[in-house]
């Protein structure tokens, strides 16, 4: 019997997503012009931001680019915003696509590397207590320069090769055979809490990693995609977006690292378990065996990889050029001294990072439908007529809040664009300037024109205002990065990291779900997000 065309349409319609899913979706998309002829633009801007922060709390049934996608592109044919507008927000934002497509890739090929680093760690260290700080430290130095998810990647991948090996020699199947590493029915009965307590002792690695990239991502220019768009609204190259950050990143990272150690000691929030003797045995045994196989080339691609992060971490420092383009050298250098000219193998290096570069840009189609409407001028207007140090804290909770239910990326860019567009209008009230607030603010945060000259240009007054308008720019703008990069471990929605994590193969494996990565995370989410919120109140 032949399906209906209408039943194919709806299995069809956003694949595998839930029926109540593709309904959802579907009456925001005819609600949307229903509010626009009923009660006007400004409503229905606001709706429209409500439906795509649910498609992004949503990721987990459906990933955001499609249906976020037709919503942003109903909003423009709509006329809520224009293609115009949106291409400038994309244009605006270029380095930020550059870094997520080359530096993303780039990473890619010092896989072997990064996983070697990790090995290491895993089988050579006998303290649980030493292996889960090296690995949330070694987290947290990695993505300070590299792409968390790459990294966060790397620790998975090591994890599930030494299960794998593991499940396979307790189930007594070989190496060719079809084996379901979820399934524990063929593990011999001797090792099945052996099993377990390893299990245990890999969730717990995974999750001290991947919070280790979160703790590091937050310190520098590259660490998240957010920051780099802070950075580049603010004009902050690498070095001086550290150093703007530090007052509340090396707090936080000391936190971190202290509550990595707290929950391993007292075995607290589902943490403290150990690799049993005679895993660590059995893993030591295949890691020596791997780093055998691999001979002289392979010890040359480890040498090859080391001096191009090395490279990577110089040419960053000194701002030798646009980060993209660090990435793409980053690239150049390791397929050629690597021997990968093939262009098959180059592909694979982009998969990871091109659907969320896509979803990038729908962001910023939302962003110019809320600058065309001046959605969030109400609320900025609100936070910023609270005085000192409570402005700070105000602007570090509702971006914590809004980053741990949705992406973080998305309200750094709401946030930090309208922020900015704020100063301007500030800049513009000040009298004596000579130029618009616009020109001003352009000069300003010019990363090529140090901000002394500029305000050498002025009169006395005017630059003394000027000064204390942008340093208070530079301290929202640093409660901003933060309040989105901190808060946002509570939930796999807030960390790209996390939701990377719970929807790989691994997460299966090693009975890691969503309200256990939600328990797991506490006690991070706890201290890191109070002491974030101090700093932000004391230090800035």
């Amino acid at each position: 019997m032949k399906t209906p065309l209408s039943k194919t349409f709806v299995e069809t319609f956003l694949g595998n997503a839930p029926g109540w899913y593709k309904l959802t979706i579907i009456g925001f998309l005819v609600l949307n012009p229903v509010l626009i002829l009923t009660v006007g633009t400004f409503i229905a801007g606001w709706a429209l931001i409500a439906e795509f922060i649910f498609t992004l709390a949503m990721a987990l049934k459906c990933y955001p680019l499609p249906a976020g996608g037709l919503l942003a592109l109903e909003a423009v044919i709509l006329g809520m915003t224009s293609p115009e507008t949106v291409y400038h927000e994309a244009l605006k934002n270029f380095e930020v696509i550059l870094l997520l497509i080359f530096m993303v890739a780039g990473i890619y090929f010092m896989k072997d590397f990064l996983q070697f680093t990790f090995t290491r760690i895993l089988v050579r260290v006998r303290s649980k207590k030493v292996i889960a700080l090296l690995f949330c430290l070694a987290g947290a130095f990695l993505s300070a320069f590299l792409d968390a998810l790459t990294v966060t990647a790397v620790i998975m991948a090591v994890a599930f090769g030494f299960y794998n090996v593991y499940h396979r020699f307790a189930s007594g199947t070989g190496a060719a055979d079809s084996h379901d590493l979820v399934n524990d029915e063929s593990v011999k009965e001797t090792s099945r809490e052996e099993l377990l307590e390893f299990r245990g002792f890999l969730r717990n690695l995974m999750m001290h990693g991947a919070v280790g990239t979160a703790l590091g991502g937050v310190c520098t220019l590259v660490g998240e995609p957010q920051n780099l768009l802070v950075g580049g609204e603010m004009g902050w190259h690498f070095v001086p977006f550290f150093l703007h950050a530090m007052p509340v990143t090396l707090p936080v990272l000391a936190v971190g690292l202290l509550t990595c150690l707290a929950v391993e000691q007292f075995h607290i929030f589902g943490y403290g378990f150990q690799m049993p003797g005679n895993i660590r045995s059995f893993l030591l045994e295949t890691a020596v065996q791997m780093e055998e196989k691999q001979g002289q080339k392979g010890k040359l691609k480890l040498v090859i990889q080391a001096c191009t992060g090395i490279w990577l971490v110089l040419a960053l420092a000194f701002h030798l050029a646009a980060v993209g383009l660090i990435g793409l050298s980053v690239i150049i250098l390791l397929t050629a001294f690597t021997g990968i000219t093939e262009e098959h193998q180059l592909g694979h290096a982009f998969e990871e990072a091109l659907p969320f570069t896509a979803l990038l840009v729908v962001f910023f189609s939302v962003v110019a439908v809320i600058h065309s409407q001046e959605l969030f001028a109400p609320i900025i207007e609100f936070v910023l007529s609270l005085k000192g140090q409570d402005q700070l804290a105000a602007y570090y909770i509702a971006n914590g809040l809004l980053s741990s239910i949705s992406d973080n990326v998305f309200v750094a860019t709401v946030y930090i664009s309208e922020t900015k567009l704020h100063f301007i209008h500030v800049l513009g009230s000040i009298p004596h300037i000579g130029m618009t607030g616009q020109a001003l603010m352009d000069k300003l945060t010019d990363p090529h024109i140090a901000r002394a000259d500029v305000l050498a240009t002025l009169p006395q007054d005017a630059a003394m205002r000027v000064k204390e308008t942008m340093e208070h720019l530079d301290k929202l703008a640093v409660a901003i990065n933060t309040g989105t990069n901190i808060p946002s471990v509570a939930t796999p929605n807030g960390q790209a990291a996390f939701l990377f994590l719970l929807t790989s193969a691994l997460a299966p494996v090693i009975r890691l779900s969503y309200g256990r990565m939600v328990m797991l995370a506490l006690p991070y989410t706890i201290t890191m997000s109070l002491t974030g919120l101090m700093a932000v109140y004391v230090f800035l």
